[in-house]
């Protein structure tokens, strides 16, 4: 992670920023400016908040993938270990939903609110989190084993694993659109700094160091079991 960078950067940007709103500040010195320059050109720029909520959903978009997998194997009475399906809803549970959506009702959600754009959007997304845990309750639960092996176990899991990527689909697409993009608009630059430093040190304390790494690496496995993890395979023949 690179949140080390943060305070010479933070105090670069308090300078320039003051200079522009006029006022006045005592001289820096012309070597401590080009240590502050020469540390963040060494190292790579933290992630912003938004960048970081977006990547978050192509962890989610590649459980969707997994998902639409077990549905195609369910469908097609072909071999599927219980496993897979418990392993990737516990991504979508520890995750999706217990960290990234909660970032969202915290921190996103209520300054929306506070002023006034994009409210209508704001309850509907925030309704779909309240009806995506739901629906991975049922899945969780239908994707034990002992639930797994019943007759009715699978038709009624492949229902709710339909129902979950009909509406996580659309439901991160308008976010990554339109939600993420006007943040900006409605946060000052400080503050927006400020939330992307607070959006890792959440991650490091649920998931450790490197923690959107391990999620990463957590799905390559389940995809690798299902067979679908060589992108190439994904590429059209015609």
């Amino acid at each position: 992670m690179q949140r080390e960078i943060l305070p010479s950067r933070r105090r670069f940007l308090t300078i320039t920023s003051a200079f522009a709103a006029g006022f006045a500040l005592p001289v820096i010195p012309q070597s401590a400016l080009a240590a502050v320059k020469e540390e963040a050109a060494g190292k790579q720029p933290e992630v912003s908040p938004v960048e970081d909520l977006m990547r978050e959903h192509g962890i989610l978009r590649r459980v969707l993938l997994i998902y639409q997998e077990a549905i195609r194997r369910i469908d097609g009475a072909m071999e599927l270990a219980p496993g897979v399906i418990a392993d990737s809803s516990e991504i979508i549970r520890r995750f999706v939903e217990d960290y990234h959506e909660k970032l969202e009702e915290n921190e996103l959600f209520p300054r929306f609110e506070k002023a006034g754009k994009h409210v209508d959007l704001v309850k509907v997304l925030y309704f779909q989190h309240q009806q995506g845990r739901r629906l991975t309750d049922l899945i969780l639960e239908s994707s034990k084993p002992a639930v797994f092996a019943t007759a009715r176990a699978k038709p009624k899991l492949s229902v709710a694993i339909r129902e979950f990527i009909r509406m996580y689909q659309p439901h991160a697409a308008r976010e990554d659109t339109v939600l993420f993009p006007a943040f900006h608009s409605i946060v000052s630059p400080q503050e927006f700094a400020a939330l992307g430093e607070k959006f890792e040190d959440k991650e490091q304390d649920l998931f450790g160091k490197e923690g959107f790494e391990k999620m990463v690496d957590a799905v390559a496995e389940i995809e690798k079991k299902l067979g679908i993890f060589d992108l190439s395979q994904f590429t059209p023949t015609l």
